[in-house]
């Protein structure tokens, strides 16, 4: 077993006891909270509500695994939301317009923020930071009152329901209730999936690598480090474009608190998924078992009765600390 351990990468590693913890914690809220834990709905739930974090977080990670960090897609999240929202009914506008929309709005906060990081080489905290003040601001400027979406064509795409064949259950009343996913779920584990494609067998995910592990030994072996750094938030904001497409077909509705937060559950994801704050490790599918967990663990808090946001707060932070001990535990391996 020692051997075994030994011969692991830390990639793998991490994902390992991403994958264990999350298991074990779904396994306790079925023992402890009650049999709705068993019904297949309850994991597509929290799929659904979480879509758009999958997304998000998978570029999040992308960029810490180069060594950086960007805390501006909760804002460009809700920008996009306020957007689409008010193009879609104030203007009269088109779904198939209103995502493109959503990709411009990521495109060019990534270009922008690629820039500045990449080839003026300002610190990304500094310049997400921007972002996201900036961001934040557009919502407002765009349209300063919450309201639902009300153009008939988005609201029959946003409840469109994909059933899970062979996963329903019945309820009280003896009714077979069929499982279902939102398309949002499809497009979350199609991004997972590409992504984790392009970390493990393409030339860029093994740039990414190389960057985020040292930059220098990466120059030596003739990588363009500005460029990767620049592919790396252009992958984040879009990806950011397209989870705040993801989440305004979840909610519905156009508003400047949406998706506050996001960001650091986001970067919350991408720790307990794996991802190495000081760059070089990570892997997309500990990201997805990281959001998985945050998730799952608010929802144990929130049926034992701790409804106070409070309880939640504290106990992700007591999740990230665990997590980062283990990295650091991790670190110390990789050294000796």
């Amino acid at each position: 077993m020692k051997n075994k351990l030994k011969n692991m990468t830390d990639t793998n590693l991490l994902l390992t006891i991403t994958i264990i913890v999350f298991f074990l914690m779904y396994i306790g809220a079925i023992v402890f909270q009650g049999k709705g834990f068993l019904k297949p709905q309850t994991f597509f739930n929290i799929l659904n509500a979480n879509a758009a974090l999958i997304i998000t977080s998978v570029g999040m990670s992308i960029v810490m695994i180069t060594g950086g960090i960007d805390i501006s897609v909760g804002g460009v999240v809700a920008l996009v939301s306020m957007s689409c929202a008010v193009y879609l009914d104030y203007h009269d506008g088109n779904v198939f317009t209103s995502i493109l929309i959503a990709l411009g709005i990521g495109i060019l906060f990534g270009l922008v923020q690629g820039y500045l990081v990449a080839y003026l080489d300002i610190q990304p905290f500094i310049v997400s930071l921007a972002g996201m003040f900036f961001a934040r601001g557009m919502t407002t400027i765009v349209n300063s009152a919450p309201f639902n979406v009300a153009n008939e064509k988005f609201i029959a795409l946003k409840e469109t329901r994909i059933v899970v064949p062979g996963m329903g259950s019945v309820n009280k009343k003896g009714v077979y209730v069929n499982a279902y996913v939102e398309i949002g779920v499809i497009v979350a584990l199609l991004v997972v999936l590409i992504f984790f494609f392009v970390l493990r067998w393409t030339k860029l995910g093994r740039n990414f690598y190389a960057v985020g592990g040292n930059k220098q030994s990466a120059l030596m072996l003739g990588i363009n480090v500005k460029r990767t750094k620049f592919i790396s938030h252009m992958i984040c904001s879009t990806l950011a474009g397209i989870g705040g497409y993801v989440y305004f077909l979840h909610v519905g509705s156009g508003s400047a608190s949406h998706a506050s937060g996001m960001e650091m559950n986001a970067i919350a994801s991408s720790i307990i998924g794996g991802t190495m704050l000081t760059g070089g490790v990570g892997n997309i599918i500990g990201t997805f078992f990281g959001v998985l967990s945050l998730s799952t663990i608010q929802n144990i808090v929130s049926s034992a009765g701790f409804d106070q946001a409070w309880w939640t707060g504290i106990t992700i932070a007591a999740m990230l600390c665990i997590f980062l001990v283990i990295q650091s535990v991790v670190m110390a391996r990789k050294n000796k």
